[in-house]
């Protein structure tokens, strides 16, 4: 499938990738004022692809590190990985919940705030645009509300107690900071206001992959919502997963190892992806932020690869520990087509090969594959091919499953689905079994840490001395990470996190 470059807008040289003809570059360089610059429909269209913008970043979300890998080296199944103890320290000190406030990386944040900021610019501006019919102003105004939602939604998940505007800042640009669930309830209910417009597809139209869809709103609602434990919502969550099952739109692939690769991205499992391209890709070390292909593969790829195996040479993080790869039944799919076991092809690894923390276990979802990076102009490392999949609908299915145990029905047949494609022998359908079939389906995305903290399992699991390397286990006072310093010296206001 051929990947696009869409949108530059009026606030900086801007580009998101995306698939298709239709979702085409729109460039504009300008100084105007914002309230001068909104003056027709295809400049509120640059703005609302400036909110989409971010995305991209979500590889290098926490200096080099992408979104799911800092998620799952929390967790139990994926280790920090890298030369040594002393690579990425901050990373390392996620890995082992030891991160300070001064140690805190404050990219997330960053970007987090930055696509806050341009959705609430769509939202602010949109009724004022002449020639826009209301259908269009309602599509924008969603899309810029769900998109909001979604950069919130990592702030609480990360931090909990936030600041939280659903207008942009004057001077001095601070917000009220709000308790972790006040954000909730912020968030849930612009989403559900968003719904109420009924404007968004179901699915993304040819062209137009990677737009908020009405499939991906729901899921980041559903997300929310099973997250927060907020079983008055349960009901409602369960109706928007079964209308994205009954829709007909989606569908289980049958090739699992298939849908990471490049003639994988979009196929009929994928709810919601973000969009990397290396062909042209201008990315680079001297600028990481500029749009074009992604280098989480490199990160995660496999020191000394041979040419012969068919994957590239890459820096040894994130590796996969052998008791994730042990968990997988011998013929269920997942195992081998979402783990690389590089022992079997290279046995024994050279020691010299092996990275701190090393298992010779690779996540084969993402890993770098010889000409991944085909077509690039800038930096190889940078630019490989290879979407960051957020939503799939095994994720539907599975939390069907899981809402309709919680509201006592019956939704086996959501759990054998997923169990089915992957020639799973697996029984049980009370939640714990179900949890204990996510973390086979999603093992590298950045689902399993969430799903330990949300269902109170986290401080049995990731005690200390549950895996070798780890000394310090987690507790709920870990749940919210430490502010960032950069951050509380800014705004005097905000109250600490405290906890780690």
């Amino acid at each position: 499938m051929k990947k696009i470059y869409f949108a530059i807008c009026a606030f900086a040289v801007l580009i998101l990738s995306s698939c298709g003809k239709d979702f085409v570059t729109a460039v504009h360089n300008s100084s105007e004022p914002q309230e001068e610059y909104y003056i027709n429909e295809d400049r509120m269209f640059q703005g609302l692809v400036a909110a989409y913008d971010p995305l991209k970043w979500f590889d290098y979300f926490y200096e080099y590190d992408a979104l799911n890998m800092v998620s799952d080296i929390m967790a139990d199944d994926i280790y920090c990985g890298g030369s040594n103890e002393g690579d990425q320290p901050k990373l390392v000190k996620t890995h082992f919940y030891t991160i300070t406030s001064l140690e805190q990386c404050g990219t997330i944040w960053t970007i987090c705030y930055s696509g806050i900021n341009r959705a609430c610019h769509v939202l602010e501006n949109v009724d004022g645009v002449p020639g826009m019919t209301d259908e269009t102003k309602n599509l924008y105004r969603a899309e810029a509300t769900v998109l909001k939602a979604f950069y919130y939604t990592l702030l609480w998940k990360f931090w909990g107690n936030v600041p939280y505007y659903d207008k942009n800042l004057e001077a001095p640009y601070i917000a009220p900071q709000l308790k972790a669930d006040e954000v909730y309830e912020n968030i849930v209910t612009r989403l559900e206001e968003a719904f109420e417009l009924n404007v968004l597809p179901m699915k993304a139209a040819a062209g137009e992959e990677g737009r908020v869809t009405k499939a991906m709103a729901y899921m980041l609602y559903t997300e929310m919502v099973m997250y927060q434990n907020d079983t008055e919502r349960y009901p409602q969550a369960l109706a928007y997963m079964e209308e994205i099952i009954n829709s007909g739109e989606y569908a289980l692939v049958a090739d699992f190892a298939g849908i990471w690769l490049e003639s994988g991205e979009w196929g009929t499992e994928s709810i919601w992806e973000i969009n990397y391209t290396s062909e042209g890709a201008p990315r680079s070390w001297g600028s990481p932020l500029t749009a074009g292909g992604t280098v989480y593969p490199m990160l995660i790829g496999i020191p000394g690869a041979t040419e012969a195996s068919g994957f590239s040479d890459g820096w040894g993080f994130g590796p996969v520990a052998k008791h994730a790869y042990e968990m997988y039944a011998e013929d269920d799919i997942r195992r081998d087509g979402g783990i690389l076991n590089y022992n079997a092809i290279y046995d024994p690894i050279p020691e010299d090969k092996m990275r701190w923390q090393g298992t010779g276990y690779y996540l084969l979802k993402y890993v770098a594959r010889r000409n991944g990076n085909h077509g690039q102009i800038a930096d190889g490392d940078m630019n490989h091919c290879n979407n960051v999949r957020v939503y799939r609908y095994a994720e539907t299915l599975l939390n069907a499953a899981e809402l309709s145990v919680l509201t006592g029905k019956d939704g086996s047949r959501y759990l054998q689905e997923v169990r089915d494609r992957a020639n799973c022998k697996d029984s049980g359908t009370d939640q714990e079994a179900i949890i204990a079939e996510r973390r086979k389906e999603f093992l590298g995305e950045g689902k399993r840490y969430w799903d330990l903290v949300r269902t109170g399992m986290a401080e049995t699991v990731l005690a200390a001395g549950t895996h070798e390397w780890r000394t310090e286990g987690w507790h709920s006072g870990k749940k919210y990470w430490p502010l960032p310093q950069a951050e509380l010296d800014k705004d005097p206001n905000l109250t600490p996190n405290v906890g780690y």
